[in-house]
């Protein structure tokens, strides 16, 4: 028996591979399917499954690809009524309802350090919904023991580590190491990957001297737009479980689609009123 929906669903979804899954939700008079048909439609464009060919599962999987970039479902209305363009002959004469709904694997937030600092947002980050990955080189810092909440762990040579490392546009880093020249690797690293959030522990003044350190390897200073440094909003955070606090409040933000660059400075003017 081959596999059903619902398990390419579970497998899509294991992968960290996001999808739209369609279905007849309403018909009214001939329709080309006459049940709830559902059909799966991946990122990459890949198909499983269909809710009756032509032009409306064209359109289906058009605005599949609208669907995965916002985040919101769709309903989608079609008048099956007249000529079929697309097939070049008649359509059924009915009218029909597809609703469109993501589906998405929880986000992964990579911390690049097993301090105390990525310690609390390890803990706290899981709460909030992402799945967790701690990479270090040190295997005494990045264990199940001071990291019980996290999924997976990357422990070897910085630069191994960064090799073996793949980053989606579902992926959130925070760098948080032990040495600035690590910080150097996994931002250089982070700064080519398409991960929708990157954050970094340390002042302005780190990050200005790993601006200019970068410029001359040739990363454009536009890229560094993309970082938020201090890593954090600005809420008068001090010990390390206040500052992950601070991080997990601008990762959901990231994952809300909001303005993480706007929102810190609203937040900072705010405190500094």
């Amino acid at each position: 028996m081959g596999e059903d929906i619902y398990e390419k669903i579970v497998a899509l979804r294991s992968k960290g591979i996001r999808a739209v899954l369609a279905t007849i939700i309403a018909r009214k008079g001939a329709t080309p399917r006459k049940d709830a048909a559902k059909m799966l439609i991946d990122e990459a464009g890949g198909q499983f499954g269909t809710i009756g060919g032509g032009s409306a599962e064209a359109e289906v999987v058009q605005e599949a690809g609208k669907v995965l970039f916002s985040g919101c479902p769709k309903l989608l209305s079609f008048d099956l009524t007249g000529d079929d363009p697309e097939e070049n002959v008649l359509v059924c004469g009915g009218h029909m309802e597809v609703y469109l709904e993501p589906i998405t694997s929880d986000p992964t937030l990579y911390i690049f350090g097993a301090g105390h600092v990525g310690k609390a947002l390890s803990h706290i980050a899981r709460f909030a919904g992402f799945r967790i990955v701690v990479v270090d080189d040190r295997g005494k810092f990045a264990n199940r023991e001071r990291f019980p909440d996290a999924d997976d762990f990357y422990i070897d040579s910085w630069d191994n580590l960064l090799d073996k490392t793949e980053i989606s546009d579902n992926s959130y880093i925070f760098i948080s190491t032990r040495d600035h020249k690590y910080d150097e690797r996994c931002l250089h690293f982070s700064l080519h990957s398409p991960a929708r959030y990157i954050g970094m522990l340390g002042s302005r003044e780190k990050i200005r001297l790993l601006k200019e350190f970068l410029e001359k390897e040739g990363v454009d200073s536009n890229e560094f737009l993309k970082v938020s440094v201090p890593g954090g909003l600005d809420i008068g955070a001090e010990t390390p479980e206040e500052i992950a606090v601070s991080i997990v409040s601008e990762l959901i933000a990231a994952r809300k689609n909001r303005d993480v660059v706007s929102i810190k400075n609203a937040v900072h003017n705010a405190c500094s009123c």
